[in-house]
């Protein structure tokens, strides 16, 4: 210890006692500062003094830099504002050792401009059934501001403090969770999986999506599931599935093949980067439910070389399921038919702003995550974001699987028989495939996408395994898409119609279909544009009074006369229940 500075107390003081600490003085060498104890410290000033004792006792000795180092490490602070910190002790006291109040604190800074700004965009974002936080409406200002050209724009606390009267519920702080890659996953068989590299282990998880689809006439679907894929080590979004269909082992193994496949998307996605994450798990870890703990799951993994794993408890899943949140609150909620997961806070106005399809809503959330999640920096991660987290934990060159390999485990399964001529009856559709003339009379397996039928993969068992032949396309249906629920919905409607059910039929049923809400849309933006006709003969009457010259005579323009021109009939169109058709077609 120096011998200018001698320390008689300077632990926690126990009512009625004092500290007395012995400093150098400008005016004396033996000058002695008193404490009272009997004053209640607060918690962070008594953790201070606790460590300049620390750092006096190690004041001239050669582990004294070490000290230092680790005691700033403690506060929270650079070494320097340590020194700082000690210097003000040593000048005024105990007092130094608090913390000094900002004089311009809780005031607001930014312009009057900037705060309209923040508040008209928070309160249009909360409008009907949309649901806008604080955090997005930061990122809007951020990005107004890079539209300007402008460096000085209001920060996210300011923005928080713009929006805290505006805001009802205090927004509740998530927990960030474990950090860096110290994370162990521990299984009900008792297996302990320290997670070290990407690929390891990934997690899989279903949830309805709070948004409300429609179909192509605009009548209402309701909420469809979405399955994920997590790569626990970087937490990227490995793959996906939406539809109607509730979670089952099929659902699993759709995400799972999207999630093993490299992935390509057309131009209609609008993408700005790739997603481009594949490869094979070595644990796949979830909950246990029923769809987890499938025979036809287990096939899978095993052809597969993949080890199922199931959580020890439901706590163990926060890894897969905050995704979901981050999906609510970021996405989901500034869609148009949002429906809030919280019955009392939902918008009745969420089924009369419902408009996306689910192809539409499919390939805007392929956008969100290839652009915006997966490309994000995790707050576990540090500055790394999930898909540099992804690639840089890689630990080979992943090997590519085949289609083959894939469509063998993952996709759904049936069976039929070949007709003459190699021709296939599947879903009340006609299928032909090359080479498939010499397999008539003989019964094959059929594999195909729920989400499109129009084209299946045909195999030939032998044995245990199963042999590719070909791909059979449905006739007629070359440049059109068909999920196996529509063709259901189709076929029951041809039924009770009492008509005969083919391809030409089907397709005359999806085309019509399109021709009556080409004409719908038609006809209502007619029905728009003869409301505002008033206003704009307002106008050009307007225009013509101020063109008109002083010697020039005015001269009104007739009166037209209006003449009534026949309705168009509205087309008919029939309203059906979609759980219900999916019932009376096996899928529930």
């Amino acid at each position: 210890m120096d011998p200018a500075t001698e320390l008689i107390s300077v632990s926690p003081a126990a009512p009625g006692m004092q500290l007395a600490l012995r400093l150098p003085t400008p005016d004396t060498d033996d000058s002695w500062l008193i404490v009272d104890g009997s004053s209640e410290l607060p918690d962070y000033v008594q953790q201070r003094m606790r460590i300049i004792q620390q750092l006096l006792a190690a004041r001239g000795t050669k582990t004294y830099t070490q000290v230092q180092r680790q005691a700033a490490r403690s506060l929270g602070m650079s070494v320097r504002s340590l020194r700082r910190l000690v210097k003000a002790w040593q000048e005024l006291g105990v007092a130094g050792l608090s913390r000094q109040p900002r004089s311009d604190q809780g005031s607001i800074k930014a312009s009057q401009e900037w705060q309209d700004f923040i508040v008209k965009t928070y309160k249009d974002g909360n409008r009907g059934s949309r649901q806008m936080s604080p955090a997005q409406v930061a990122v809007q200002v951020q990005a107004r501001a890079q539209t300007l050209g402008v460096e000085d724009y209001p920060g996210r606390t300011t923005v928080y403090r713009i929006l805290r009267p505006y805001i009802e519920k205090v927004q509740q702080k998530r927990s960030l969770g474990w950090r860096q890659d110290r994370l162990t996953l521990h299984t009900r068989e008792g297996l302990a999986i320290a997670i070290e590299w990407s690929n390891q282990v990934w997690q899989v998880d279903h949830t309805r999506a709070d948004v409300l689809v429609v179909d192509q006439s605009g009548e209402v679907l309701g909420r469809p599931w979405l399955t994920i894929v997590v790569d626990t080590y970087s937490r990227c979004i490995m793959g996906i599935y939406l539809g109607f269909d509730a979670p089952s082992s099929a659902v699993v193994c759709l995400a799972l093949r999207h999630a093993i496949m490299p992935k390509q998307y057309s131009s209609a996605y609008e993408l700005q980067g790739n997603w481009g994450t594949y490869g094979l798990p070595q644990y796949l870890y979830t909950d246990g439910g029923k769809d987890f703990r499938s025979q036809h799951l287990e096939q899978v993994a095993t052809e597969l070389g993949i080890v199922l794993c199931l959580r020890r408890k439901p706590s163990d899943g926060g890894i897969v399921e905050r995704p979901f949140g981050t999906f609510n609150t970021q996405f989901f909620s500034t869609l148009p038919g949002y429906v809030s997961s919280n019955v009392e806070t939902r918008s009745p106005a969420a089924e009369s702003e419902a408009c996306l399809t689910l192809m539409q809503l499919e390939q805007m959330l392929v956008r969100y995550i290839v652009d915006h999640y997966n490309p994000a920096v995790d707050a576990r991660m540090g500055d790394q974001s999930r898909i540099g987290r992804w690639e840089a934990g890689r630990i080979a060159q992943l090997p590519l699987l085949v289609d083959r390999e894939l469509d063998l485990c993952l996709m759904r399964r049936d069976q039929r028989k070949v007709y003459r001529s190699g021709y296939i009856q599947f879903a009340n559709l006609t299928y032909q495939g090359e080479h498939l003339a010499a397999y008539a009379g003989e019964s094959v397996i059929l594999r195909y996408d729920p989400r499109d039928i129009t084209t299946v993969l045909v195999y030939q068992g032998k044995g245990s395994k199963e042999e590719f032949l070909t791909r059979a396309h449905a006739q007629g249906w070359e440049t059109e898409t068909l999920s196996y629920a529509e063709a259901q919905a189709i076929s029951e409607r041809k039924r009770e119609a009492g008509r005969a059910i083919s391809n030409r039929t089907m397709l005359e049923e999806v085309r019509d279909r399109e021709t009556r809400i080409r004409k719908l849309q038609k006809q209502q933006k007619q029905q728009e544009n003869v409301s505002v006709t008033p206003d704009v003969a307002v106008i050009d009457v307007l225009a013509v009074q101020v063109n008109a010259t002083v010697t020039e005579p005015i001269v009104q323009p007739e009166p037209e006369v209006e003449v009534e021109k026949p309705k168009k009939p509205v087309p008919y169109v029939r309203v059906v229940d979609y759980e219900e058709l999916k019932r009376g077609a096996g899928l529930l």
